[in-house]
């Protein structure tokens, strides 16, 4: 039995995007992957674009997950929103708070990700897979790892079903995470998110505002490369493909990949994992 995989899109803005994504998406399911989650934007302003994706998703015969966002909501709206979840035939969602968009008021009726999974269960029981986030390196606005650690226990025993982490490039990171959480007796699955790495600022920038850690000598070797685009993306498959190595190797649940709508740095990870 091959390791789990799963892959996340975002919505395209444009009709070329749409049809780029499409292909990305055949060229992927060749791996057979578990489900495939499409991001919301903060408030939740690429709804439709994420529903329409979603929905080509599933119309493909595969299983699709929306990201759903609580920040800014109110119960009746969360409500409609699963009505129309249900209604299209998704039986997987990503429960997360979201960001606060910019000039943006209140939080709405719902504070935290723990309160939206806790409403999604009462409102709807066993329908839904809820996926949560975890932060292995911590939550960028969390006043402590202990606190983030304890909001995250929260998001499991309001009835989180599994969790896929933030990105990281140091699997002790991870591996401790997942201790302390059992520890704190959430022991759901904890999938490992992976970022492929295809160009330094991107990444530097993405990561800076993330909460996710680039070890200083994977930066420094960045830097170094300068415009060097093929040295750049061999060093990146490198890096990435030792992680996901000793991840599997460690026996990780599965490994869910952030694939920025680019199927061929995943594809060429998994063929050199033989799980291609």
């Amino acid at each position: 039995m091959g390791l789990p995989l799963s892959f996340e899109f975002f919505p395209p803005k444009t009709p070329e995007g749409v049809a780029k994504l499409h292909t990305v998406r055949q060229q992927l399911y060749v791996t057979k992957p578990e489900f495939c989650s499409v991001t919301y934007g903060a408030g939740g302003s690429t709804q439709d674009g994420t529903l329409q994706t979603v929905q080509a998703i599933l119309d493909e015969g595969q299983q699709g997950a929306s990201h759903f966002t609580c920040v800014g909501a109110s119960r009746e709206s969360v409500r409609e929103k699963l009505d129309l979840f249900k209604s299209m035939g998704l039986r997987r969602l990503v429960a997360l708070r979201g960001d606060l968009p910019s000039g943006y008021g209140g939080m709405g009726e719902f504070r935290y990700a723990a309160d939206l999974v806790a409403f999604i269960r009462a409102e709807t029981g066993d329908h839904f897979h809820l996926e949560v986030a975890a932060y292995p390196e911590t939550h960028p606005q969390a006043k402590s790892a202990q606190a983030d650690l304890q909001a995250y226990a929260a998001k499991v025993k309001a009835g989180a079903s599994s969790a896929i982490t933030q990105f990281f490039f140091n699997s002790d990171a991870y591996f401790r995470f997942v201790d302390d959480a059992y520890k704190l007796g959430a022991e759901v699955p904890v999938v490992p998110g992976i970022m492929p790495i295809t160009n330094s600022a991107g990444l530097l920038r993405f990561a800076d505002s993330c909460g996710a850690e680039i070890p200083r000598w994977i930066r420094l070797r960045l830097q170094g490369y300068g415009d060097d685009v093929e040295s750049i993306k061999a060093f990146g498959l490198d890096v990435v493909t030792d992680l996901c190595d000793q991840l599997r190797n460690a026996g990780v649940p599965g490994l869910h990949f952030y694939t920025m709508n680019q199927s061929a740095p995943v594809l060429e990870i998994l063929r050199r994992l033989d799980l291609g």
